[in-house]
């Protein structure tokens, strides 16, 4: 009987050779968050404010955040009617090209697997905070064992573990706004700076539109994390009640957390500071804000937060890149013993390939933590925002191909609102971003080729991939009467 039912399930979720189905809406949601709130929001947020200013800082990420929102509404639509754990890799697969699905697979893959390696760089510097004279590889080694072992558990066990590492977060992020609200009236210190800081030299946008650009790399690096949800929904119980549900929890949280802090920081700290500005991720804002409220031990509380965040963030990613690799290994895009899972539902295999590739880290003892932290955050964030025009496109394209095979909107547990024009609006302002995120290196005299390198490594990786499987599979754009839209449990 056992046998019976894993043959008829063989393609889906619920089958014993399958993931397994552990995952309850509280965990999507705080999935969804500890793979957002991390370094982006601790850390990175000041050297946003620092170049474009108060007020260009929260314009970039009130952009990105509304383009996230297009994205989220797209991929709960597809995701609430047609789970996978290969999210919009699979997507891309059945709704456009083969070849797509097979290049936004990896790149994802690639995406958080170099995230993981550059939270660890993160976190060796923190616990620097305290241990100064350690090596970077001791930390870096340590928290990578964590990791691997919070991912070997059951999924369920994940979550959990997940959902109490994102709250410490969440929960850090309120009391700072609440005493960074006050601070601004002058409690605490007793010096109402008003908007003395958000308006210096002559506004609260520095450097123009330009300086806003690239900025938005800075912010989607932030924001990415939500679209985790995707990847989780192939192992949650009820995905069209759930998906949707942590959709809309998790889009205004973050937009709130994230559009608060910064106007919090603007407000109490010079964009001029040159704390802001400074490449040691051991000094975070929300520290300096602390400390300047009186809280003798903000320092050392605040970099605990921070440690939490990163390892949070780290843990999601090697959930989400993990599940990829074994869903490109089930689709035959991968080696087929990466699809191997063990009895507790873990793709075990695919996890020890990718926590390897963790070992990235390692570099910040050899070339300098901070220099290989800001090159990693780099490369993994094109390859995020490529991720996301993965999901524009097969959103677009799933839709059309819906109501193509006669098919009525009311069949979707969850329909995304203000379609086309929310997937075509992340579409484009996704390729504005990947293509004009460093415009600077091609101005003046001569190219910064070393700065193009930095910025745009991600992009000639993906089109390489993309190309030789589609020259070398023969794949084609898939008519709109042939895609599969009916999930494959149905």
């Amino acid at each position: 009987m056992q046998d019976h039912a894993m043959k008829q399930g063989a393609n889906a979720q619920t089958s014993n050779n399958e993931l397994k189905r552990g995952l309850q809406a509280r965990h999507l949601t705080m999935i969804s968050l500890g793979g957002a709130i991390g370094t982006g929001l601790f850390l990175a947020s000041g050297g946003a404010i620092h170049t474009a200013g108060p007020g260009g800082a929260l314009l970039a990420y009130t952009v990105i955040g509304i383009m996230v929102y297009f994205l989220m509404t797209s991929l709960a639509e597809l995701a609430s009617y047609m789970p996978e754990a290969g999210s919009f890799s699979t997507y891309a697969t059945r709704f456009v090209d083969p070849s797509l699905g097979f290049a936004l697979g990896w790149n994802y893959w690639y995406n958080w697997a170099i995230t993981i390696a550059a939270e660890l760089s993160a976190s060796a510097l923190i616990m620097k905070f305290w241990f100064p004279n350690t090596p970077s590889l001791l930390w870096s080694a340590l928290f990578l064992l964590v990791m691997f072992g919070l991912n070997y558990l059951s999924v369920k066990g994940f979550g959990e573990s997940e959902f109490w590492f994102s709250l410490i977060k969440v929960v850090t992020v309120i009391i700072f706004l609440i005493v960074g609200v006050l601070m601004i009236f002058g409690i605490f210190t007793g010096d109402a700076p008003g908007f003395k800081n958000f308006t210096m030299d002559g506004g609260p946008i520095h450097g123009g539109f330009f300086t806003v650009l690239g900025i938005f790399m800075a912010a989607g690096f932030s924001f990415q994390g939500t679209e985790l949800l995707g990847v989780a929904a192939g192992e949650s119980e009820d995905p069209a009640k759930t998906v949707p549900r942590a959709v809309r929890q998790v889009f205004w949280r973050i937009l709130l957390f994230y559009i608060l802090a910064i106007f919090v920081i603007g407000m109490l700290i010079p964009y001029t500071a040159s704390s802001l500005a400074s490449d040691d991720v051991r000094v975070s804002p929300f520290t300096l804000i602390f400390e300047r409220a009186g809280f003798a031990f903000a320092a050392s509380a605040m970099n605990a937060v921070i440690l939490t965040a990163v390892l949070s963030a780290g843990n999601s990613g090697m959930y989400a890149s993990t599940r990829m690799l074994w869903n490109l290994a089930k689709e035959g895009k991968a080696p087929r013993f990466l699809a191997k899972i063990d009895n507790r539902g873990v793709p075990i295999n695919a996890l020890i390939i990718t926590a390897l590739v963790g070992t990235l880290a390692f570099l910040a003892s050899l070339f300098g933590d901070g220099q290989v932290y800001s090159w990693l955050l780099n490369a993994s964030g094109m390859s995020g925002f490529i991720a996301w025009l993965g999901v524009a496109i097969s959103h677009f394209r799933f839709r059309r191909a819906f109501i193509a095979q006669g098919h009525d909107l009311s069949e979707l547990p969850y329909r995304s609102k203000w379609f086309p024009f929310g997937p075509i609006f992340a579409f484009v302002l996704c390729a504005v971003v990947i293509l004009g995120q460093n415009y600077g290196a091609f101005m003046g005299g001569s190219v910064d080729w070393n700065g193009v390198l930095v910025s745009y490594i991600g992009l000639p990786l993906f089109l390489a991939v993309w190309l030789i499987y589609k020259f070398t599979k023969k794949s084609k754009l898939i008519p709109l009467k042939e895609c599969q839209v009916v999930p494959t449990e149905k």
